[in-house]
């Protein structure tokens, strides 16, 4: 079984399809020329490029019916784009195929506020979603640190999630429905408006699935009121593993806050550099803990948490209760990846998660392989639910620096996975996780996902080469699983 496609196309042919693409599109949403085509050479993972054969932005469903049908009559391979601000090179273009970017796609179609939805086009940006409901008392819950630009399209292509998923859920748990195009040129319609439908859940399966199933041409997201009481505490730590018990006993108590955030002292000086936050420079870690609700409930979790981070030796806990106070404690975090840009000439920004009662021990092994590979890392997580964000500095001018960088992020993904958690939270697998995919799982498993993308598109020219790694290459790579096979940290093996 392959699933590599490779484009066969005779000049006459690709003169053809130039040609009825023209037809089916406004000349502006066809591009072709060598300057126009560099913007979509990556997408938030810059270290890998490739320039596509050509990109097309439709504005319409039917442009995007139409775009797919041509595709599949010529086999011509199709990558997705949203926004571009994914972090897994899952925008990566073929230089023998198609970007079908649908920025243009960027409507919001109706805010239902009597039933709490909203209806939007795939490019609508995740920020506007709140900023079209805020008139009603309502908001959009996941708030991916990109939401200023991010789409929702790309936001169910990789399951994003942000700083309040921990209560809130990723993107599939705010998600009631969705249209979808097949390379077949059908058009599905999964979930709706109501919060259960019948038959099998293909919903959850397109969340998350990078574009390798269908094109996203609408999307109903289910919209929260806001809670009568926000508070945001910021807790600082003279020892990072210290702040990483605080959150698992925060989580054991009970208390699931609207979101729980660390940074480690590196992150924090960079955070506080860039935004002005009022972040503590001499803390280790800090962690930022939103709680909401009713004011009785804010008020009694308030004192429960504090006590819990005094307990775990927090040098001191401040609450921000007004709101310009609480944005600004939450621009520094959200502002974390490009203030660490002013660190190091490049960063690596890794995506893994792990249960929570691993996080100190996980923090740990991140110092050693630090140390052992001699590049720093920035640490910033979601803490609440594992989701761990290590930032490695390095500079692709020193020799070796850019394959040193990759090779120990790989290994904080099979840490990841060793400790009984999984090489992506939310940024997705792309093709920078693939090999760690081989590490995950087994050859049954990978097979079932074949199969499902099969189901979907059988000519695999959906987003082809991204986010399962074929047979042959886990077989290149010695067959590796952590959960049949050597483990790649022998002293896990009590986990």
């Amino acid at each position: 079984m392959t699933h590599t496609v490779q484009m066969d196309i005779s000049s006459s042919d690709s003169k053809r399809f130039r040609q009825q693409l023209a037809a089916v599109l406004p000349s502006q949403s066809l591009i072709t020329d060598a300057a126009g085509l560099r913007p979509y050479e990556c997408d938030g993972l810059t270290a890998i490029r490739e320039q596509p054969w050509m990109v097309v932005l439709p504005e319409s469903e039917l442009q995007v019916i139409e775009v797919l049908r041509l595709c599949r009559e010529f086999g011509v391979p199709v990558v997705p784009r949203g926004a571009g601000t994914g972090l897994s090179g899952g925008a990566r273009p073929q230089h023998d195929g198609v970007v079908l970017g649908l920025s243009k796609m960027n409507q919001i179609l109706q805010v239902d506020a009597d039933n709490c939805v909203a209806r939007l086009q795939p490019g609508v940006r995740n920020a506007a979603i709140s900023e079209a409901a805020a008139s009603h008392g309502l908001y959009y819950a996941p708030d991916p640190s990109s939401q200023i630009a991010c789409s929702i399209g790309g936001n169910v292509a990789e399951n994003s999630g942000g700083v309040h998923c921990l209560k809130y859920g990723l993107t599939v748990h705010n998600v009631l429905g969705v249209r979808v195009v097949t390379l077949d040129g059908e058009v599905m319609e999964l979930g709706g408006a109501l919060w259960d439908t019948p038959g099998l859940d293909l919903l959850a399966v397109l969340c998350g699935s990078e574009g390798m199933l269908g094109i996203v041409t609408e999307v109903t997201v289910s919209l929260l009121p806001k809670p009568p009481q926000v508070i945001v505490m910021l807790a600082a730590f003279d020892d990072v593993e210290a702040a990483g018990r605080a959150v698992g006993s925060i989580i054991g108590q009970g208390i699931i806050p609207a979101g729980m955030e660390m940074m480690d002292k590196l992150a924090v000086q960079a955070a506080e550099a860039f935004a002005h936050a009022g972040y503590p420079l001499t803390a280790a870690a800090i962690l930022l803990i939103e709680l909401d609700g009713s004011n009785l409930e804010v008020d009694a979790l308030s004192d429960r948490v504090t006590q819990i981070l005094q307990d775990h030796s927090a040098i001191h806990v401040d609450i921000a209760t007004d709101t310009a106070s609480q944005q600004r404690l939450w621009k520094g975090r959200k502002s974390a990846f490009p203030a660490v840009g002013r660190l190091s000439p490049d960063y690596y920004c890794m995506d893994g998660t792990i249960p929570r009662h691993q996080l100190s021990y996980v923090l740990g092994q991140i110092t050693q392989l630090s140390a052992s590979y001699g590049l720093a890392v920035a640490n910033v997580f979601h803490a609440g639910d594992g989701n761990l964000h290590p930032l490695i500095l390095f500079d692709a001018n020193q020799p070796g620096q850019l394959e040193a960088a990759e090779k120990m992020g790989g290994r904080i993904l099979e840490l990841c996975v060793a400790v009984g958690g999984t090489v992506t939270g939310e940024h997705g697998v792309g093709v920078e996780k693939l090999n760690q995919m081989c590490v995950q799982f087994n050859t049954q498993e990978l097979q079932q996902f074949f199969r499902l993308k099969d189901a979907w598109d059988p000519s695999g020219l959906l987003n082809p080469g991204k986010g399962i790694p074929t047979l042959t290459r886990c077989g290149e790579l010695g067959g590796m699983h952590v959960r049949h096979g050597e483990l790649p940290f022998p002293e896990l093996e009590r986990f």
